[in-house]
């Protein structure tokens, strides 16, 4: 775990939820903690530029700890955040992500093995939503299990020689960049990996806009996004 970087990307107006910030704390020492903004804060007299606008949530106290900030755009600042960090595996989470007792466990087994291929949680919500979100929970555990097809809410975790190998996050992909990485993964013949342990995400979206419209819609983008990144990429 000494060899891990953690990268989360905070979107405009979000934050990293303190929740996140403290579980976030017990990783063995050594490993990083990468947070990158993608807002242009003012700079104020006597602050850095990075240290502008930051609140005590989004830059936590520590030498483990980096922020930084990138253009706007999920899959800008993840790749910011991995060449920032100087890790040998890279963990992308989410700023609203909330560790299991579990979680970091399964991922010290998944990094001490050692296996070039991606990593993955079982995805749990909150209890900031709808009832209905076992349902969700259902869903995922089908598409990931079933389909080896993750998503970043579920905390993907891989090597950085494979994430160099293959890409990267693509700059152009402002909607699902995650999922067109695990295509990348799957195509280039490494194993798409359940670690057994569960990892929770905030479903107060779900809450806001409806379960019903939000579940639909997250469905038909799946699909798009499923005919469109399954097919062979074309050479830039």
């Amino acid at each position: 775990m000494a060899r891990l970087t953690v990268v989360v990307p905070v979107g405009p107006g979000d934050s990293l939820s303190p929740r996140l910030r403290e579980q976030l704390r017990r990783l063995p020492t050594g490993a990083q903690v990468v947070v990158v903004g993608c807002e242009a804060p003012p700079v104020r007299q006597g602050q850095s530029p990075v240290a502008a606008g930051m609140s005590a949530v989004d830059a936590p106290a520590g030498s483990r700890w980096q922020v930084l900030h990138s253009p706007a755009g999920r899959s800008l600042q993840q790749n910011a955040g991995a060449a920032a960090g100087g890790g040998e595996w890279l963990w992308f989470l989410h700023a609203d992500a909330a560790l299991a007792p579990e979680t970091l466990p399964a991922l010290a087994r998944f990094v001490a093995e050692g296996r070039s291929g991606l990593g993955y949680f079982d995805l749990r919500f909150l209890g900031d939503g709808p009832a209905l979100m076992r349902l969700n929970s259902a869903g995922v555990w089908m598409r990931s299990r079933g389909l080896r097809l993750p998503f970043g809410d579920q905390g993907l975790v891989l090597p950085r020689s494979l994430f160099t190998a293959v890409g990267g996050f693509d700059p152009a992909t402002t909607r699902g960049e995650d999922h067109q990485l695990v295509w990348r993964v799957r195509r280039a013949g490494a194993p798409v990996v359940a670690l057994g342990a569960p990892l929770y995400t905030s479903a107060r979206r779900y809450a806001a806009r409806g379960w019903a419209a939000t579940t639909m819609r997250h469905v038909g983008e799946t699909l798009r996004q499923a005919w469109r990144f399954s097919r062979p990429e074309q050479p830039r």
